[in-house]
């Protein structure tokens, strides 16, 4: 699970932004411990703070990235430490995944510049974000972008549009700080008022009822297609972008429809 410690001298108050909550980085299974440096560099460039590695390869802490984050020590002195992603996302809001390949999942694809203004958007109402970033060699699985709620895709070259983990990070961190500052003099836009959005980890708990109650229904078969048949359902409960009451009224739902079928 997560370390406890913070960042607390990156050029402003530890995880805010203009006094609103700063997008959480996340790198998942990160492999080179250079590379969560320059990434850390990335985002002190840009007054990000908020670091957390999802079971990165190398042992951490570690003196490599320290050594090439070049001064962001702070930032890396303050990263969380997660098993899974699941995990490390639990308590955020709305989640954003950076990725060349939205693969077939139906959710929406936005630039850097849009997706930083919906982050924004979210903030100003005290909502919590993230964006999560895969492994140097393989990226994010389906699992991974089954949790999120928007894939973030950098409009580059389409012959050579390979970025590596800190190149990512930089361009989605300065997109942030952009959009804080007003791009061409705009005020940064302000999201539009609504229920509490439900977390990632109550998500994850509707999910793991509904589930649980479809395989005893005997819907979610045959097994080698249950994956897929579980990713189809929750990226579909994922564009719905529920509230937190409207969570609560499905699993009160799921519980009628079991007492229902006892009877």
């Amino acid at each position: 699970m997560a370390t406890v410690t913070h960042p607390t001298d990156t050029g402003g108050t530890a995880g805010k932004d203009h006094g609103v909550s700063a997008p959480e980085i996340i790198l998942v299974h990160p492999q080179i411990g250079e590379n969560i440096g320059t990434a850390a560099r990335a985002m002190l460039n840009c007054g990000l703070a908020n670091l957390r590695l999802v079971k990165p390869r190398e042992a951490w802490p570690n003196e490599k990235a320290i050594t090439s984050s070049s001064g962001a020590k702070p930032v890396l002195d303050g990263a969380r430490l997660y098993e899974t992603t699941a995990d490390a996302v639990a308590d955020l809001h709305r989640l954003y995944a950076a990725t060349a390949r939205p693969r077939d999942m139906v959710k929406p694809v936005l630039s850097p510049r849009a997706a930083a203004a919906e982050m924004r958007a979210e903030a100003n109402l005290g909502r919590k974000v993230g964006i999560l970033f895969g492994a140097e060699r393989s990226g994010l699985d389906n699992d991974d972008l089954t949790l999120a709620d928007a894939i973030i895709e950098v409009p580059a070259n389409p012959k050579f549009s390979s970025l590596n983990l800190a190149q990512a990070v930089l361009i989605c961190a300065y997109e942030w700080r952009m959009a804080a500052m007003g791009v061409d003099g705009a005020a940064p836009r302000r999201g539009r008022p609504r229920a509490e959005p439900a977390s990632k980890g109550n998500m994850a708990g509707f999910y793991a009822h509904l589930e649980a109650e479809l395989d005893r229904a005997g819907f979610l078969y045959p097994s080698e297609k249950r994956p897929r048949m579980v990713r189809n359902i929750r990226n579909l409960f994922a564009r719905a972008d529920l509230t937190e009451q409207e969570v609560r009224t499905l699993r009160g739902v799921i519980a009628a429809l079991v007492k229902g079928r006892g009877n």
